[in-house]
């Protein structure tokens, strides 16, 4: 039985779809994955969605979907899930006893819950489908027929030594982690192995469009209009799902231009470029090189991005300038919440101290706290008369030019290569971290090494 068969009978996913007029779209895009016989009617939209001029005539082995919001993707990539482990037999390719893995990737726990709960109501609304359920756990749901459903959230270590029948990566235009500078890739990377030994496996990344940059850009331009194993959609919100109510789409589009096309009309954005690409950050990075004893005779700068120990880290960053005009970033500290901040900022104090600072920076939102709270512990605090954006741009030239030698931090090297360079009008572009993101201990290293940069040149009393 095919998918758009099992979508017809109620029986199974028949309940689903009241209306499935709502969903024609969405159909379409079904049988064109699967490889099933498309009516005249049907190939216009494939056409304008794909840009192929002939439907594939087999099922694809990668997808790649680019639609806004509200469209549907998160139903959509439930059903193709619960498709795949309850009506689909992998017994030929599966041993005796093992088991095959559909997993859906989100790009957090809250997508990762609201992911589960479509699946769930999928196989319960059918008495049939509800038979094969074995047993759940708070992330996988174990079928009778030795598939299990799991939902990660986007990290490559969670998806390693598993065999997969199918892996569906949600919104993953907007993948990020504090470990990695490009987690999608890695991902990937991890996720085609698993998939390889099964020859009817499935990778489907499915998410609105965002920056010109990741595995989505990547794949949409190398693969789109173009035929092969691997298929591309890419169509509007309300393209498939013609429900939406337009005024409300005029009204985002009015008020947001660039962020409102984006989500809405699956345009890519044209404001939003990579600030630091991650080959030109780990060229100034030493390999094993975590931190540097003092140096008789240097002098040293330092700098903080205070926290109250709730939500940012704080985070403390020395460096120094060398006679020949490179800047050596000589340590890098960091508390993750939760912490004390009283007794960090002794810590931290300690550290400068040992350096022989008395003096130094800290960025410039940290307000009158932190210039109190290392007073007592005799470091003056000068609040940074420039913006983390405009220390960025600074610290731009000593990356590309080679001008810094940074340490081996993973956190570093991904905070970093995430930053977003945002174009704005009438003004410098704005050089900030990806929304919910952080950059507590680029923000202190790029600190420290401007002001080693500024200050290094002229006399600068240390203790």
């Amino acid at each position: 039985m095919n998918i758009v068969e099992a979508i017809e009978d109620p029986k199974l996913f028949g309940e689903l779809f009241k209306d499935p007029r709502t969903w024609r779209a969405w159909f379409i895009y079904l049988k064109a994955l699967f490889g099933l016989p498309m009516d005249k009617s049907e190939l216009g939209l494939m056409k304008a969605s794909t840009a192929l001029k002939r439907q594939p005539s087999k099922r694809v082995r990668e997808s790649y979907v680019i639609c806004g919001r509200r469209s549907g993707k998160s139903f959509v990539s439930a059903l193709i899930a619960s498709y795949l482990a309850c009506l689909k037999d992998w017994r030929t390719y599966l041993a005796p006893g093992e088991k095959g893995w559909i997993f859906i990737i989100a790009v957090d726990k809250l997508q990762a819950r609201i992911i589960k709960n479509y699946i769930q109501g999928i196989l319960y609304s059918s008495k049939l489908l509800r038979n094969q359920v074995e047993r759940e756990t708070k992330e996988e749901i174990y079928l009778k027929n030795n598939v299990v459903i799991a939902i990660k959230t986007s990290s490559f270590r969670t998806v390693r030594g598993y065999t997969l029948l199918c892996a569906i990566l949600e919104e993953i235009a907007f993948w990020r982690s504090e470990e990695s500078a490009n987690p999608d890739k890695e991902i990937l990377t991890a996720v085609r192995p698993a998939l390889a030994t099964i020859p009817e496996s499935l990778l489907i990344g499915i998410s609105t469009p965002y920056s010109r940059a990741g595995v989505l850009w990547e794949q949409y331009r190398q693969n789109f209009g173009r035929p092969g194993s691997t298929l591309i959609w890419h169509a509007k919100s309300e393209a498939m799902n013609p429900t939406l109510d337009k005024k409300l789409i005029a009204k985002a589009i009015e008020e947001d231009p660039e962020a409102a096309r984006a989500e809405w009309l699956s345009e890519w954005r044209n404001d939003i470029n990579a600030f630091l690409s991650e080959d030109a950050v780990r060229a100034c990075v030493m390999p094993g090189r975590f931190e540097l004893p003092k140096v008789k005779n240097a002098r040293y700068f330092g700098f903080v991005d205070p926290s109250g120990g709730r939500q940012d880290s704080f985070t403390l960053a020395i460096s120094h300038k060398e006679e020949s005009g490179k800047v050596i970033l000589d340590v890098l500290r960091e508390r993750v919440p939760p912490f004390r901040p009283e007794a960090t900022v002794e810590e931290f104090s300690e550290v400068l101290k040992s350096y022989g600072i008395t003096s130094i920076e800290s960025d410039r939102f940290s307000g009158e706290w932190s210039v109190d709270s290392f007073r007592k512990f005799g470091i003056r605090v000068e609040n940074c008369e420039r913006p983390a954006s405009e220390l960025y741009l600074e610290f731009l030239p000593l990356i590309t030019q080679g001008a810094c030698e940074l340490l081996d931090s993973k956190r570093l090297i991904s905070q970093l290569a995430s930053l977003e360079r945002r174009t704005r009008q009438g003004g410098k572009d704005l050089v900030t971290h990806y929304p919910g993101g952080h950059d507590d201990v680029a923000n202190a290293a790029a600190g420290v090494c401007v002001m080693a940069t500024r200050r290094g040149s002229v006399e600068f009393r240390v203790a």
